[in-house]
């Protein structure tokens, strides 16, 4: 279940918040009185209540924002109780001072801001002997083994437990919560309000998610990166399983370079089904599989894991970004030239020397085109150089090339910096095939230019939803729902445009994919 925190600072706009959430279907509503600023009428706030609520106010060293007198909050906690609120949450020093009475749950909880204690065993006992009908521990997780041990705790408790790993190391905590014991899990109404550090809005956490239906039956998949929170894999993903009806979710992990060894074993343990793999761990992965594809050897990167439902456990490397970039430059280029085998002894010029670049300088080299790397990093051009077996160029020197193939592999052009381009396209003449990786915006600077300039494009949108959809087949054996992917995607990189998009993509967006 999903408790929805509504921290508002006056009676009426929380009240009309509690009312709007109930509506779209929360079941559950944590009241925090410490937000709101003048004098706190209970009635008011509890009379024809549309949910159960949780009842909280928080002092400021706790993490909240009641400035008022101990004795008051302390009373005002005693009268919630009175009048039969659902649950009320008093924290480990309080709990002795406000005893049970009635049908009211006691939360009894303990706050920490600045990391995750080695005792939490010890801490959770402490709280339970508080006649606790729920243990809540919020504590912040500063790297995944933190809440690894959180969600441990959670799922060996005797006392139901909330364990929450505060910040983005900690967001599994949040989502996978009831799957390990806790009796719900809390998130806010609105992303723009959050009240603790790495908390998902509501419409997140039961739309993308669907957190309020995880089982100990779900299967369980994920992107890895550090940072992560960016990712909008999670959405394309979650939207394909929901559309073909799958128990299946796919989470946001967050490891640093140093816990991927630890994060891989977790996943045995837990039985994850299979990973998208993002910056940095795209190559640092490779030496931990238990074998990898001929393509993710070759480029030195893995961007997906699958895990062998074997014994042994093996992890299993791909490489579908490769995959998905040579299929959108194979039918491009065969449909702008009409050659069976476009691409040998063609011109290319890669925008880049990262991950990206070498999965698509890799597939390029093995179709025997003629490739020229440039970046603002001489020694990463001239080490991807080496491996492709290629030239490079200083990144002062890209527009003297006049490249058949031009591709962009560098992060300009993105969001939110969108007035920037790699390349100045205005000489091109439609003498190019120019594609850009990039996919938020769809329609980069970039692209525009070389549309303008009568070329052919690609856009990073159809790698971006290729890649997945290979990822898709690797993890479930099924045929993905591109116009799912398609549209899911293009509503969350392009919200105020996305109105007409069914009529719009049902056309058109298919034979892009």
């Amino acid at each position: 279940m999903l408790c929805v925190t509504i921290a508002r600072t006056r009676h009426k706009h929380t009240i009309a918040e509690h009312l709007q959430v109930a509506e779209q279907g929360a079941k559950l509503v944590e009241l925090r009185l410490d937000y709101i600023g003048r004098s706190i009428d209970l009635s008011r706030l509890l009379k024809n209540r549309p949910t159960p609520v949780v009842l909280t106010c928080r002092r400021k060293e706790d993490g909240g924002r009641w400035d008022r007198t101990e004795e008051e909050r302390l009373m005002l906690l005693r009268s919630a109780i009175a009048m039969g609120v659902e649950y009320v949450d008093l924290e480990e020093d309080i709990a002795t001072k406000i005893p049970r009475y009635g049908k009211t749950k006691r939360i009894v909880s303990v706050h920490n801001f600045e990391g995750t204690p080695v005792d939490l065993q010890t801490i959770h006992s402490g709280l339970a002997k508080l006649d606790a009908d729920i243990v809540k521990i919020a504590v912040q997780a500063n790297s995944f083994g933190d809440t690894i041990r959180m969600l441990e705790l959670m799922k060996s408790a005797s006392v139901p437990t909330i364990g929450i790993s505060m910040g983005d190391y900690g967001t599994p905590s949040r989502i996978l919560a009831t799957r390990y014991g806790a009796p719900f899990t809390f998130c806010v109404f609105s992303a723009d309000r959050k009240v603790a550090p790495g908390q998902l809005s509501f419409d997140q956490m039961k739309s993308i998610f669907r957190a309020d239906s995880i089982d100990s039956e779900t299967q369980l998949y994920g992107v890895v990166a550090d940072p992560v929170a960016h990712s909008y894999s999670p959405l394309i993903h979650n939207a394909s399983f929901l559309a073909n009806k799958l128990n299946f979710r796919y989470v946001p992990f967050r490891v640093p370079a140093e816990e991927l060894e630890l994060f891989l074993s977790w996943c045995k343990e837990e039985k994850i089904g299979g990973l998208s793999v993002t910056i940095p761990h795209k190559q640092s992965i490779l030496p931990m599989l238990s074998q990898a594809e001929s393509a993710a050897q070759g480029i030195g990167a893995c961007n997906t894991v699958v895990f062998a439902k074997n014994e042994d456990k093996e992890l299993i490397g791909y490489n579908t970004d490769y995959r998905a970039a040579m299929d959108c430059l194979t039918e491009a280029m065969a449909k702008w030239t009409g050659k069976q085998e476009p691409f040998e002894r063609e011109s290319v010029l890669i925008l880049g020397a990262g991950g990206v670049s070498r999965a698509i300088g890799y597939g390029l080299a093995q179709r025997r085109a003629n490739i020229t790397i440039t970046s603002r990093n001489k020694m990463a051009s001239e080490a991807l150089a080496k491996h492709l077996n290629c030239r490079w160029v200083n990144w002062e020197e890209r527009h003297e090339i006049e490249p058949k193939i031009l591709v962009n592999g560098t992060p300009v052009g993105m969001f939110p910096e969108m007035d920037e381009t790699p390349f100045q396209t205005k000489n091109l003449q439609g003498k190019t095939l120019v594609f850009d990786t990039v996919y938020n915006p769809e329609q980069t600077l970039f692209l525009k230019g070389a549309k303008a300039a009568g070329c052919p494009v690609i856009s990073g949108l159809q790698m971006f939803v290729r890649q997945a959809a290979y990822q898709y087949r690797l993890f479930t054996g099924l045929e993905p729902p591109i116009d799912v992917m398609v549209k899911t995607l293009k509503k969350a990189i392009s919200p105020v445009n996305y109105q007409d998009l069914e009529e719009d993509d049902d056309q058109d967006s298919k034979a892009d994919f």
